[in-house]
């Protein structure tokens, strides 16, 4: 299996855009897409809380479904069910459910509303994926486990510990699942695992024959800090371990084993609060190079041939993280506009604004705040600001045109906050008290 995993998670695409993106992924050789759908997920009744006002629909669920069918990428949905639970904790009617007051990262394992929770999350998320054959369950990064009063009780008089006591939740998951969706295959990722010994694997925490972790070879594109807005292209890959919960054969616990799956990941924010991640459109080249690295062993001249006939780009240098071509795949428009954003956006109003020797001794802070300048000294750089101003703000324009046609209104908005206008505001109040 050669996943792609799209973590929806604050800048979901909108269905017309993966119309374009899963043939590609197809292409490149992906063969599954492992879905985190978050708060886009369409769920219903008690649960219709977590929904993002702009969730996709039932529909939506359903045509992800028939593009993957129809582009052979199978549907591997994610639900976290331990950890990375902030949009659901988020909510006041669910805080009682936090493993630390003060956080909403994890569940308290010990409180039964919360595998009640649990149950019902992922019996709507399963119900809208019959054709799936696997189901994810997150469980990375259980951040403050073992740190709540209740997890401090239960390991005082059970003479446990955090791994057991992390096993003991996953395994009244997998139990759920087991009897429910009889033949349903588990994933999680194993980080959590890793630090839990081998005795206690195979012992009482999860019933179950279990084999160390090896990690399987991943390449994520987003190895690169939080607010990085444009990816790095990757010089080489990343182990990501994931764990393949064997086939039930009966309503029994199931078999666990190491499986290694390669997976390419595009997470759109490193957590429901963090700022947003690179857009999808400005990470495909480094995707492609990474599914293409995983179904050729490396980063071959076979590969490197395929990214460039595929994504109709002339070349590709890792050593300097750069791709060079006018670009033939999904939103290569917006994939050349975060470059110019990146590129030129900042240095071009610092400069202007902290090297022109006129606005620095003519019209200071100073001046424009009480309105008090001198005409021939302003017009000596007057022309050339405006013309800056109106430069940039056409491109804005069509930028957000371009973001527009992919991303939902909060996502764009989100973009512009975080990557232009704390440049571009400035120019603009120059503008203004200058006019």
């Amino acid at each position: 299996m050669r996943l792609v995993h799209l973590d929806l998670k604050g800048a979901a695409p909108r269905v017309s855009y993966l119309e374009q993106v899963f043939p590609l992924l197809s292409q490149l050789g992906a063969n599954g897409v492992l879905m985190e759908y978050e708060d886009m997920f369409p769920f219903k009744g008690e649960l219709e809380i977590l929904r993002s006002p702009y969730a996709y629909s039932e529909e939506d669920i359903e045509r992800i479904q028939q593009l993957a069918e129809q582009h052979k990428l199978e549907v591997v949905p994610l639900v976290q069910t331990f950890g990375h639970v902030e949009f659901i904790l988020k909510h006041e009617k669910y805080q009682h459910l936090r493993e630390v007051e003060r956080f909403p990262n994890s569940f308290n394992p010990h409180v039964p509303d919360t595998l009640a929770l649990l149950k019902s999350i992922l019996s709507q998320v399963i119900e809208k994926h019959r054709r799936s054959t696997w189901i994810h369950i997150g469980a990375d990064e259980v951040f403050h486990l073992g740190e709540g009063m209740d997890s401090k009780n239960w390991m005082s008089h059970n003479k446990g510990d955090v791994g057991t006591m992390y096993l003991k939740h996953i395994k009244e998951v997998l139990g759920f699942l087991t009897a429910q969706y009889w033949g349903l295959r588990v994933l999680m990722w194993d980080d959590m695992l890793r630090k839990i010994s081998v005795g206690a694997l195979r012992g009482e925490g999860t019933g179950t024959a279990v084999v160390a972790p090896v990690p399987g070879s991943s390449a994520a594109p987003t190895l690169c800090p939080a607010w990085q807005a444009s990816p790095p292209v990757p010089a080489g890959t990343y182990p990501v371990g994931m764990w393949l919960l064997g086939k039930h054969e009966g309503p029994k616990a199931p078999c666990c084993c190491c499986h290694q799956c390669p997976l390419s990941a595009v997470p759109a924010e490193y957590d429901h609060y963090s700022v947003l991640c690179e857009l999808l459109p400005v990470s495909i080249p480094s995707l492609a190079i990474c599914l293409q690295t995983l179904v050729n062993g490396g980063f071959t001249e076979e590969a490197k041939r395929k990214v460039l006939d595929v994504l109709g780009l002339e070349s590709v240098q890792l050593e300097q993280s750069t791709c060079e071509g006018r670009g033939a795949f999904p939103g290569v428009e917006i994939y050349h506009m975060v470059e110019q954003v990146n590129g030129h956006l900042k240095e071009s109003i610092l400069k202007a604004l902290e090297e022109e020797s006129a606005i620095k001794g003519w019209f200071s802070p100073y001046h424009r705040k009480r309105q008090f300048g001198n005409p021939r000294n302003m017009e000596s750089f007057g022309s050339k600001v405006l013309k800056l101003h109106e430069d940039w703000e056409s491109f804005v324009r069509d930028l957000r045109a371009q973001l527009e046609r992919i991303y939902f209104p909060d996502t764009v908005e989100e973009w512009m906050e975080e990557n232009v206008n704390p440049y571009l505001d400035q120019l603009r109040d120059l503008v203004r008290d200058y006019r």
